[in-house]
């Protein structure tokens, strides 16, 4: 199994960037909640809400392809971009990533 990087950017002020291992076949929201790293999921990873929202900056080409379903919750999501992905959604398939995480404190119960 290959091991590659992920990049971590914070829009939320006082977060430093982090890089981290991510394995072949791993989400990005598994990456981040192993390393404790706040990253909303309310269906659990299942591609059910949009809370797992992430800017992905370079790299995505490295991450499996979107889905429709993703897409479809992507538009839903807060403050949506051209490079918006979910998460949960960013399976690692080859190669290192950046990503941008938004700014966390928008959700409640926060």
């Amino acid at each position: 199994m290959d091991i590659y990087k992920v990049k971590i950017n914070f829009e939320e002020k006082g977060l430093e960037p982090v890089e981290l291992d991510i394995a072949e076949g791993e989400s990005v929201l598994d990456v981040c909640l192993e390393n404790g790293i706040e990253l909303q999921h309310n269906c659990g990873g299942v591609c059910g809400c949009s809370t797992c929202h992430v800017y992905v900056n370079k790299g995505e080409d490295n991450v499996q392809e979107i889905s429709d379903k993703e897409e479809d919750f992507i538009d839903r999501a807060v403050n949506p971009r051209i490079n918006s992905r979910l998460g949960c959604q960013c399976v690692m398939i080859d190669g290192n990533i950046e990503i941008t995480i938004p700014d966390q404190s928008q959700f409640l119960g926060h």
